[in-house]
């Protein structure tokens, strides 16, 4: 890969995790307004439901983390957000419709393995009692493996889990021990050899690659080494660092932080490592085996994401979040409890929600979050079929979007994306730039000093 081409691109710009990005989210949304779009979300499409479990506890923190989480609290206070997640999981369940099946359940944090396992299988107790499954239902969970035993591994089998996302990180202790995280438990091998003789499927590993300590060659030895493990699926994340978002990360400043050139290096070598042992890159910075059922679904353009990560559309429902700092990803909405733990508890035990912030999609909003998707996830995009699905023609789509190929002049001239009429083709190289090409069909595109990291 070229790598002054990535130099080029690395600006500023939205993750498109959602569309409009969280920066356009509004506060003082109220309980009265989200019971509303939940009601209203039973009539939209997709049908299924995905829920999302926050779990802001965590035994330390390390530095690198941009999540909403905090130091583990005392058990009372554990109780009590357990108590309200489950109240929360129950209020919501009243304007659901009953006979929508649930597609995805995904777990994340925080922590979540880090809490007594009694409370996680608490928590699940409403969603079995009160939803149908879908038969191939994933139901996944981000774990430390530095608090992850084999009886825990068993436990969660039992409760229903069936996918372990294991946040590793790097293999390398030294540098665990800079960004103050804690190393595996147990060998990362030997955990996933045990998960998959209790079924579980699309086990993960996540790597970040940016952080203090690390080398293009430091880096290059952790992917080998979780190769060797050879995980389901794999992540490549690049560290972003937004001090002016988390104060903690300005103490990573102390012991430097590699260069662009350096990320660079590291996510190419990394790149080139995966392929090479047939994983097949997904976005910007998945990886999954060829059988994976990611792998599958970008070959048959049905690839889809959330806040959760990529998915398949089959899996892909509607999403109902819980917990402090959780977000509903509906069809016409998205929904933001509010973010520290303590106000989260306190306001579900009087009122059983607690939305903070919110933004409700305009149906030209809609468009152009499909055609940012299609972008993002299956590097194609059919003006016209996107326009079908919204009983609008191609035109009208375009103008939506504010579509002009002026826009991707210069992605074209670097061979990187190609526009033939209606359709739009982003080649295997411009993936790994493919949130710069999002942004040219982002008609609410605003970038300013600070509102986003890097593109890469």
């Amino acid at each position: 890969m070229n790598l002054e081409i990535f130099k080029k691109y690395n600006k500023p710009g939205p993750r498109y995790t959602s569309y409009p990005p969280a920066t356009f989210f509004k506060s003082g949304f109220t309980v009265e307004e989200y019971i509303e779009q939940i009601v209203r979300s039973n009539e939209d499409e997709p049908q299924n439901l995905s829920f999302y479990v926050h779990i802001p506890f965590c035994p330390r923190l390390c530095h690198f983390c941009g999540c909403n989480t905090g130091v583990s609290q005392k058990e009372d206070v554990i109780r009590r957000y357990v108590d309200a997640i489950i109240k929360e999981i129950k209020t919501v369940s009243n304007y659901i419709d009953p006979s929508r099946k649930v597609s995805q359940i995904h777990w994340g944090g925080g922590t979540p393995n880090s809490i007594n396992l009694d409370y996680v299988e608490e928590i699940m107790a409403p969603f079995s009692e009160r939803y149908e499954f879908l038969d191939d239902a994933e139901i996944a969970m981000e774990c430390h493996p530095g608090y992850l035993d084999y009886t825990d591994i068993d436990r969660l089998a039992n409760a229903g889990f069936n996918r372990i996302s294991l946040g590793v990180q790097d293999f390398d202790p030294k540098i665990l021990k800079l960004v103050n995280r804690a190393p595996s438990q147990h060998p990362v091998n030997e955990l996933v050899a045990y998960m998959r003789k209790k079924n579980f499927r699309g086990i993960n590993l996540d790597l970040i690659y940016g952080l203090p300590g690390q080398t293009p060659e430091s880096f290059e030895e952790s992917v080998k080494q979780a190769i060797a493990v050879s995980p389901d699926r794999l992540a490549t994340f690049s560290y972003a660092h937004v001090p002016w978002v988390k104060a903690a990360q300005k103490i990573l400043e102390k012991h430097g932080l590699p260069g662009p050139d350096e990320k660079l290096k590291m996510f190419n070598n990394g790149h080139n490592l995966l392929t090479e042992a047939g994983y097949v890159a997904i976005g910007m910075d998945h990886y999954a085996k060829a059988d994976d059922d990611l792998s599958l679904a970008l070959r048959n353009k049905n690839l889809h994401r959330n806040f959760q990560g990529y998915a398949t559309r089959k899996t892909t429902g509607q999403v109902y979040g819980f917990g402090s700092s959780s977000i509903s990803q509906l069809w016409g909405s998205y929904i933001q409890n509010v973010k520290t733990y303590p106000a989260y508890i306190e306001t579900i035990e009087k009122q059983g929600l607690a939305p903070t912030n919110a933004y409700v999609l305009q149906p030209e909003e809609q468009i152009t979050r499909e055609v940012i998707t299609e972008i993002m996830c299956n590097g194609e995009m059919d003006f016209e079929q996107v326009g079908a699905r919204f009983n609008k023609t191609a035109h009208q789509v375009k103008e939506i979007v504010q579509f002009a190929p002026e826009k991707l002049q210069e992605f074209m001239e670097d061979q990187l994306v190609a526009v033939n009429g209606d359709k739009v083709e982003v080649f295997r190289e411009g993936f790994f730039i493919v949130r710069n090409i999002a942004m040219a069909f982002d008609p609410l595109l605003k970038t300013t000093e600070g509102m986003y990291s890097k593109t890469i």
